[in-house]
Parts: C-alpha cells; sequence; structure tokens
C-alpha cells in the first residue's frame, strides 16, 4: 500500500510519465475507470486489479458527454477528498482526475460510437450515453496504456459495449468483469443510491428480487413474457415506474430473446421517485 496514499495527477503527460515509471519496473497496469463517488462496488474493482497486475490505476473524471441536458450531471455527487481516502486504504497507486477541458480541449469534435449491443435497452432510452461512455472509455485506455481495465457487471450493457469496442478498434487493454457488489438486502451498489429517500431505499430491493423471479422463470422454461407482465405488476404498486425495461436477453448479443438456448441475461431498469435504477442478474 502507498504510505501517502495515491499520487493524484490531473493531466495526460504527468499521468504518462508516471505510468513510465511502472513500466521501467516491468510492472503490468490495471485501470479501473470512476466517475468517483467512490463506493464498496468500486473498491472492488481495486481488488480485482490488484489480483491482475501489480499497479492501479483509478480515474476519476464525471464525463459530461453521458449526460443529456435534463440529467443530472449538477448534482451528481462529489467527494474527491472522501474517493482519495478509500482509495489509499485499497492500496491505489496512481489516481488520474482531470478537468473537462484536460479530456475535451477546444475544437474536440471526435465521438466514438459502438453499434449492436449499443442499441436497445439503456441505449434505446439514453441515446446519447453509451457514444459519450466509448469516448471517454477511449481516451483513458490510449492515455493510460493499460493491460487492464476492470468494469462491474452492474453496469453490463456498458461493460459489453466497453469490450466491443476495444476490440474493433484493437486496443490491447483487456476488459474484465467483476462481479455485482450488492448491500444485504440485494440492493446493487450504486453512487446515485443516496438520491433514494428512506422510504424509497426500503423498496428498492424489489427490483432485484423480480429480475431473479424471470430469471427462475427463464431456466424453468416458463413464459417469460408471463414472468415480465408478474415483475411490471409487482413493481408498479411498490412506486416504480416508469419502468424503462425488463428483458431477457442473450448474454454476449444483448438480442432480446424468450427462451434459454445459451447464457442468458436478464436486465432491468426502473425509476422510484427521482432516481433511475439499473440492475441485472444472469439467468
Amino acid at each position: 500500500m502507498p504510505a501517502q496514499g495515491p499520487r493524484v495527477v490531473s493531466d495526460v503527460p504527468a499521468l504518462r510519465a508516471a505510468i513510465a515509471e511502472f513500466r521501467r519496473a516491468g510492472e503490468r497496469l490495471a485501470l479501473v475507470p470512476t466517475m468517483g463517488a467512490l463506493h464498496a462496488g468500486h473498491i472492488a474493482l481495486v481488488e480485482a486489479g490488484h489480483r491482475v497486475a501489480e499497479r492501479i490505476v483509478v480515474t476519476i473524471f464525471i464525463n459530461p458527454r453521458q449526460f443529456s441536458a435534463n440529467e443530472d450531471l449538477a448534482r451528481y455527487p462529489r467527494d474527491l477528498e472522501g474517493d482519495l481516502k478509500k482509495l489509499a486504504a485499497a492500496g491505489t497507486d496512481l489516481v488520474f482526475a482531470p478537468n473537462v477541458e484536460t479530456m475535451y480541449p477546444p475544437g474536440f469534435s471526435t465521438q466514438v460510437s459502438v453499434g449492436g449491443v449499443s442499441q436497445g435497452l439503456c441505449g434505446a432510452i439514453r441515446p446519447h450515453f453509451f457514444g459519450g461512455v466509448a469516448t471517454v472509455v477511449t481516451k483513458l485506455f490510449l492515455q493510460a496504456g493499460a493491460d487492464f481495465a476492470m468494469f462491474g457487471e452492474k453496469d453490463y450493457q456498458q461493460l459489453l459495449v466497453v469490450r466491443r469496442m476495444a476490440a474493433d478498434l484493437d486496443i490491447p487493454t483487456k476488459v474484465i468483469a467483476v462481479p455485482t457488489v450488492r448491500e444485504p438486502d440485494g440492493v446493487a451498489m450504486s453512487s446515485r443510491n443516496v438520491y433514494l429517500s428512506p422510504a424509497e431505499r426500503r423498496v428498492a430491493p424489489r427490483l432485484h428480487q423480480v429480475l431473479q423471479e424471470i430469471a427462475s422463470a427463464a431456466r424453468q422454461g416458463k413464459s417469460v413474457p408471463l414472468a415480465i407482465d408478474a415483475g411490471i405488476a409487482t413493481l408498479k404498486p411498490d412506486g416504480f415506474g416508469p419502468i424503462d425495461y425488463l428483458a431477457l436477453c442473450d448474454a454476449e448479443s444483448l438480442t432480446p430473446i424468450i427462451r434459454l438456448n445459451g447464457p442468458g441475461r436478464v436486465l432491468g431498469a426502473a425509476w422510484l421517485g427521482a432516481t433511475r435504477l439499473i440492475d441485472n442478474v444472469s439467468a
């Protein structure tokens, strides 16, 4: 563990200079991209990075290109001081915390667009989102040149988009999936969970429970559409709505399916008050 906590850099030359030191020592590098407001799910990514690499680099950047005009960019949780304390305890070596001008300097006019797995689900509801994600992650991969990048399965569609992008662009960073970290009641950890009122937080576990019920129905060969209808009927009385989607998809292509013929994934996104919750389980 670094004695004084992780070194913090805010520009690309300093990032690359620090990484060059690791490379001269023959050390492998794991990258953990985040938007800050770190919780145990993020720390699990750091811990997973330690299992494959000698050095951990965490990026903290709230990417404006993945927020639309009516979303929560201005109020997204920010706690750099607290984040650095958590990362020091987790043995992080380097933190890259650029500002918007560093990542998108004047005249910046490039966007990375990924087809296929980005379509449907969150891609249909938030059409701006995955272009913003793919662009910033491409930049981070090229800036850091890491051997590995750790992404949580909680954002499952994002994980597949990033994996597709790296493969298609021949970026040699290996994208590693890390299982979702949950609260004791099953709620997937998310920085946005702080938006939930106490009453909303009490019913939030229902989304995970409904996804598990749909997955169980699929594994048993029961009607998936009926299971989805039952899930919607369960969530609405608890205050969920709108329900953006509940879906059974192929685990690799995210093509919607109604019967399992291989690995599947049940995914859901629903509003609870002013908070949009997303989650998924294997089927």
